[in-house]
């Protein structure tokens, strides 16, 4: 019984939210990382090393996918900046800074190592 008057609790506190704020609330999720602006993009970009796609911009996010060393791909490229998230240390570097993007062979993208593009 707690768990069903929990459940609906969340759902009226997100139905209060969305009315206060226009915004859409979903209970009982985690907030998942923002895919950045991906009006324009750089494409045939040849990672230096197999990264792993990531669905958030941290190496202990899910892997969705692999993109392999040298296979041409395409990254976001909308503000020209990559995307500040988890440290980490990749292709030699240590670095904080994310692209979003993956090989052109799949439809699968996610957050990958800037220091692994040539970018």
């Amino acid at each position: 019984m707690k768990l069903k008057s929990l459940g609906t609790a969340l759902t009226t506190a997100a139905l209060i939210g969305t009315a206060l704020t226009g915004a859409v609330a979903t209970a009982g999720t985690a907030a998942a990382a923002t895919k950045p602006d991906c009006s324009s993009a750089l494409v045939n970009v040849k990672p230096k090393a197999t990264v792993n796609l990531r669905s958030s911009p941290k190496s202990s996010a899910t892997a969705l996918g692999t993109w392999g060393k040298g296979q041409k791909g395409g990254v976001c490229f909308g503000d020209r900046k990559p995307t500040k998230g988890g440290s980490y240390t990749a292709c030699g570097k240590t670095s904080n800074k994310w692209y979003f993007g993956g090989p052109n062979s799949t439809s699968k993208e996610g957050w990958v190592p800037a220091t692994c593009l040539p970018i």
